[in-house]
């Protein structure tokens, strides 16, 4: 896992290895590795041995857009492992430190151009989601935004609170509770449908910026060189897992979107993924690092 505990990747996965180990009569042990933006925890999984036994469950900043913003990842997502299957998405959300003045979307992008590069706007990385979604942000509103890297979101979330870094483009599990408790304002969802644990939050189209779509996915992988018997046993257990109709609620609880990729899919949208987002951060500007 090359995200911290307690992040939103994190507990999505914890919630379907649960229900996995039971199809496969085996129990998971979950190793955070995070740092720089995913690729440290994803690289390591690089020179375990095939056998079934090690996997990595990674998602689209280290296995698409990475490529884009590192000079080195230290592995090839395409050449060196093996894709299971993906198994959900998660719609970013615009979220606001409810002490600042906007409301809605539309007085957050007239605030911004008010007072440029003022607002500090948090993730978990360069390269992650929250990140690519802050920067699509900032491209389609030209509007300019500081973005603030933490190694985990436990650390974002006291300088969020505190009005260090008031604006995030976050996955819901990582800011749900200081929804729930008032702390964070979701201005809306970067998403083309209302979700289902935000049922009031608009989509980012109703708030009056279309075209404002970002999304992290989360996928299973093994290391290259597994057998198709033991990728096609774990993608079954996956799939029973995603379709469990206790599982689903859990997931949309957590602002997930229960999705299904084959391998064969997972490969194509990995590729699909790469390309969308070197097109998107060469247009932003982004150097390489």
């Amino acid at each position: 896992m090359p995200f911290a505990g307690g992040s939103a990747s994190d507990v999505i996965t914890r919630i379907l290895l649960n229900r996995m180990a039971t199809s496969l009569g085996q129990t998971f042990v979950v190793e955070n590795r995070p740092g720089a933006g995913g690729n440290i925890g994803t690289a390591a999984a690089v020179h375990a041995a095939p056998d079934g036994y090690t996997l990595l469950m990674s998602t689209s900043g280290p296995l698409a857009a990475n490529k884009s913003l590192f000079k080195e990842l230290g592995y090839d997502p395409l050449k060196d492992f093996a894709p299971i299957g993906l198994f959900a998405t998660l719609p970013n959300v615009v979220v606001i430190n409810s002490k600042l003045p906007p409301k809605s979307l539309r007085e957050l992008v007239d605030y911004a151009k008010v007072h440029p590069k003022e607002l500090n706007y948090g993730s978990v990385g360069v390269g992650s989601s929250q990140h690519l979604a802050g920067a699509f942000f900032e491209q389609l509103t030209r509007t300019e935004l500081t973005h603030v890297p933490y190694r985990n979101i436990s650390n974002y979330t006291p300088d969020f609170i505190a009005g260090q870094v008031p604006l995030g483009f976050q996955l819901l599990p990582n800011v749900i509770g200081l929804i729930k408790n008032g702390d964070a304002r979701a201005l809306a969802v970067a998403s083309n449908k209302r979700m289902a644990a935000l049922p009031d939050v608009p989509t980012a189209a109703e708030a009056g910026l279309p075209g404002y779509e970002s999304a992290a996915w989360l996928a299973l992988l093994a290391p290259a060189n597994t057998s198709k018997a033991v990728i096609d046993t774990l993608y079954a257990a996956m799939v029973d897992a995603v379709n469990d109709p206790k599982v689903r609620t859990l997931l949309e609880e957590q602002g997930a979107e229960p999705s299904i990729l084959n391998p064969e899919g997972l490969k194509a949208f990995m590729e699909f993924e790469s390309a969308k987002w070197a097109a998107i951060i060469k247009k932003i500007g982004i150097d390489p690092m």
